[in-house]
């Protein structure tokens, strides 16, 4: 059975119960704190007072979403905010402070889809301009990227293929990807002469090789994937403004780079080893998006 006590007292218990009890983070609770403070102003800039926490329903918390979003946070900003104030009522339930949990049938918004980065075709050149093909680590760096991009591997696929998992003649690899998934996938040109002046050098990256992975580290084994990523991060960062810097973005160009010339979505879908289409259809929005932002930028009636 509920108790009389209003919002703000049962707040203030909450945040204590987060803080010695539960041992939240100094960071968790000060996000709860404010969620909460603004969950307050909402009954208040409403009803016009600070209410008994019994009194409080369901239909009392789903308009706070949209008084929030109308103050301009984004979806991600909601979830959080909907889920401290779920988070309260499931404790004032446990303190049997309210009878009846009232954010019990409040939906939390779904999580907002981030587009994936990518690069321009020519950040893409100058990113692959920028390496030494006449050194053996230049070359595997440079065949390294050029496969990645060429085919749309994930970074894993490309550091642990073999050798004879190359057909070169036939401009093919075949892939062992999630869940041991086998697919066939074809490589361009630049990435076959790529391979191959790095093929002719490979022998010299390391003294001592053991077993036949196609790009190997100075030990002689598989390139670990630290080092792929930071070759590829510091390359990266010289020819592109983008956040993300990762092996990843190659993978999001090439996928982005196909569709933009008028690539079946089904074929770009299985180079890239998606399980579904929806996966695949996320590609289909970033030149949209990059369209919006140019003609942000450039149009004087934007």
């Amino acid at each position: 059975m509920g108790v009389n006590m209003n919002l703000k007292e049962a707040i203030n218990k909450f945040l204590d119960y987060c803080e010695s009890e539960k041992s939240f983070s100094g960071k968790t609770v000060e996000s709860y704190k404010t969620a909460l403070e603004q969950f307050e102003e909402y009954f208040f800039s409403q009803y016009g007072e600070n209410p008994d926490i019994t009194m409080i329903e369901s239909d009392d918390i789903k308009p706070f979403l949209g008084w929030m979003h109308d103050k301009g946070l984004k979806r991600n900003s909601l979830r959080m905010k909907i889920a401290a104030v779920k988070s309260f009522f499931k404790y004032c339930k446990k303190k049997d402070l309210i009878t009846l949990n009232p954010g019990s049938t409040v939906t939390t918004p779904k999580k907002e889809k981030r587009l994936p980065s990518f690069l321009l075709k020519n950040e893409v050149e100058k990113m692959l301009d920028g390496f030494d093909t006449t050194t053996p680590e230049g070359a595997r760096n440079n065949a390294l990227v050029e496969l990645i991009y060429s085919s749309g591997l994930r970074i894993s696929e490309a550091l642990n293929l073999k050798l004879d998992e190359l057909d070169l003649r036939s401009g093919t690899i075949r892939i062992l990807g999630k869940g041991n998934k086998q697919r066939i996938v074809p490589i361009g040109e630049k990435a076959i002469k790529a391979i191959d002046e790095y093929k002719n050098l490979r022998s010299q990256v390391s003294a001592k090789i053991s077993g036949d992975y196609l790009f190997i580290g100075k030990s002689g084994k598989k390139l670990d994937a630290s080092v792929a990523y930071r070759i590829i991060n510091r390359k990266m960062g010289l020819v592109s403004e983008s956040k993300q810097k990762s092996p990843h973005v190659l993978r999001h160009s090439f996928a982005t780079h196909l569709l933009d010339n008028g690539a079946d979505i089904r074929s770009v879908s299985e180079m890239l080893g998606h399980a579904s289409l929806s996966t695949t259809q996320i590609y289909t929005h970033l030149s949209v998006e990059k369209l919006k932002e140019s003609y942000k930028k450039a149009h004087p009636k934007a």
